[in-house]
């Protein structure tokens, strides 16, 4: 068996509560030693109720939030002890698609100057020109028109922000996307659409996915395998459909008793898309 991309042991992240000037502070814990691996070119699911510490498990798989115990590695390193200018060096190979792009995309900043930025910030092209190549071979795989460079993030569509989202966080490569309910705002046709590009690209980039989704019929149409998330705890882990079709844990079943899932059409991703579905 291949070494996982990421291997995650023991993992607790404490947050500070309360206190002025230090008196009366509580420490909580938010993650209450996580182990969680993802291996090369798979997808995993993260779900679980509102604050049962997705999010923050997220966050803290790309080493943005730092454990208190317990180590993350990323390729065979340590990125929990790395220092900060060590892990600025491995953070074009894990990027993020956050769950809202408006306010993750500079207002102030036209698409092309969103896009070119992080590659040369990065030194992936050695100019400009090549920078340009790069992000229209990106818009390509996105399927959104060259056209688009010169506007402002304001000016597009959800569903097209949310490609721009994809757009900037592949286009430099990384091995590890962590995707933060991405979709959690779109209609249910744009959805399908970005689900759709998601799955291209984790298979034509061999990317590995963290997908963390409130959407159990989401989760169970891409993901391989899930984690289930309860109070900082992962109760149940493994394979999308046995979990989904006979889940050992009351609370997954809860969960998904919640949400009735419907039966899943493996096609639903790869239907025809509209004409015009890249310009909405």
């Amino acid at each position: 068996m291949t070494k996982p991309l990421i291997d995650a042991r023991g993992v607790v992240v404490t947050y500070r509560s309360g206190g002025l000037a230090g008196i009366g502070r509580k420490y909580v814990k938010i993650l209450q030693g996580i182990d969680l691996t993802i291996g090369r070119g798979e997808v995993v699911g993260i779900v679980g109720e509102s604050g049962s510490g997705k999010t923050t498990l997220g966050r803290t798989l790309l080493g943005l939030v730092k454990p208190a115990e317990g180590e993350i590695r990323f390729d065979g390193t340590d990125i929990a002890t790395l220092a900060s200018g060590d892990l600025r060096r491995l953070r074009k190979r894990m990027q993020m698609i956050f769950q809202d792009p408006m306010s993750s995309l500079n207002a102030r900043q036209t698409i092309r100057q969103i896009l070119v930025g992080p590659i040369l910030l990065h030194g992936v092209e050695g100019d400009r020109a090549a920078a340009e190549r790069r992000i229209a071979r990106v818009l390509d795989r996105v399927r959104l028109p060259t056209t688009i460079l010169n506007r402002y993030p304001q000016e597009l569509s959800g569903g097209q922000r949310q490609r721009i989202g994809i757009a900037r966080a592949v286009v430099l490569e990384p091995d590890f996307v962590l995707a933060d309910e991405v979709v959690s705002g779109l209609d249910v046709s744009t959805q399908a659409q970005v689900l759709d590009l998601l799955s291209e690209l984790r298979r034509d980039l061999n990317l590995s996915l963290a997908f963390i989704s409130h959407d159990l019929s989401v989760v169970r149409a891409l993901c391989d395998r899930v984690a289930v998330l309860r109070g900082g705890r992962i109760v149940e882990e493994g394979n999308c459909e046995k979990i989904f079709s006979a889940p050992a844990s009351d609370y997954t079943r809860a969960l998904i008793d919640a949400i009735p899932l419907p039966d899943l059409d493996p096609t639903w991703l790869s239907r025809p898309i509209a004409a015009d579905a890249s310009v909405r």
